[in-house]
């Protein structure tokens, strides 16, 4: 029997697949297709939310690129009050777990989000630290390890929920950004977010973005997203902090990697608007590989990488 169950952060996962936070809106959104159920995801990561209301950036916000998708939303959200009292009365809790992703402008909105959502019976808080810090000039938190260090110090003084932190894969040394979150209070990591990039229109000779830059995320950033979760799985496996691995999933193949490089857990974004049923399918081919393999779960699998010998993995 294959039982694809997972264990993270004393939370229990009926799949090992997620939604990932910004594809699934608030968890709600995706019940007018015909034959999906939060019942096949392992977990929904809902919207990111802010402090207070945002509009988000100017248009264009999403461009499709070649095997990818560029987005400079701007974190358009209506605020942390409004998504407590509006939209998590509206989700059944009993159909999957869902799991706020929280970000803020300044460690203090970072601290304050956290302290909202620990009122609430969601079982976990994931924190986006690829958010532009005001008051150190737009600087990304998540891409100077002390930053991002003093943002989950703050967050875990204000809940004692699990915290997911979300790690950007844009900083010089995710290993040791991974080492410093986990030493401040992070209980897992979810590797990784989007990679920053910018598209062109040579008609226009500007960017298609309205924002300029913006985060590339699909199947073309999947071979940096491996790495990333495989470097930060040397850190992880040292304190036993589990993984979700996340970046170009399309396929059950795609997540099998994910969990050979070192993940616990997967979550799927940029494929689930091209095909809102894929995690059922996903599922379905996690299965039928523990089956072929004579394995009985994916725990099975994570950090299984026979790495190639008398190489050195660089990066």
């Amino acid at each position: 029997m294959v039982d694809l169950s997972v264990n993270i952060c004393g939370i229990h996962f009926n799949s090992p697949v997620a939604m990932a936070s910004g594809n699934a809106g608030y968890g709600i959104e995706y019940q007018c297709v015909s034959g999906f159920s939060n019942r096949d995801v392992g977990a929904v990561f809902l919207k990111g939310t802010t402090l207070e209301p945002k509009l988000g950036n100017k248009p264009e916000r999403v461009m499709e690129t070649p095997c990818g998708l560029m987005n400079s939303v701007g974190l358009q959200n209506p605020g942390a009050q409004a998504v407590i009292k509006d939209y998590l009365p509206k989700l059944d809790l009993s159909e999957s777990r869902f799991i706020i992703n929280v970000s803020g402008s300044s460690i203090e909105e970072y601290a304050e989000v956290v302290r909202l959502f620990d009122q609430t019976d969601l079982p976990a808080i994931e924190v986006n630290i690829s958010c532009p810090n005001v008051k150190k000039g737009g600087a990304a938190f998540g891409n100077d390890p002390e930053m991002a260090a003093r943002v989950v110090e703050a967050c875990r003084a204000n809940t004692t929920k699990p915290l997911i932190v979300k790690l950007s894969p844009n900083q010089t040394d995710i290993a040791e950004g991974a080492r410093r979150v986990i030493d401040a209070g992070a209980d897992a990591l979810s590797a990784v977010n989007t990679l920053m990039g910018m598209q062109i229109d040579i008609h226009s000779r500007k960017p298609t973005l309205g924002n300029n830059q913006g985060g590339l995320s699909g199947p073309a950033i999947k071979p940096v997203a491996l790495l990333k979760v495989h470097q930060v799985y040397q850190v992880a496996k040292q304190y036993d902090i589990p993984i979700i691995g996340l970046g170009g999933i399309a396929s059950a193949e795609d997540a099998i990697e994910f969990f050979l490089a070192g993940a616990s857990m997967v979550a799927i974004g940029t494929a689930i608007a091209k095909d809102p049923l894929l995690v059922k399918k996903v599922n379905k081919g996690i299965a039928k590989y523990l089956t072929q393999n004579n394995l009985n779960s994916v725990s099975q699998l994570t950090g299984q990488l026979a790495l190639n010998t008398d190489t050195v993995l660089c990066g």
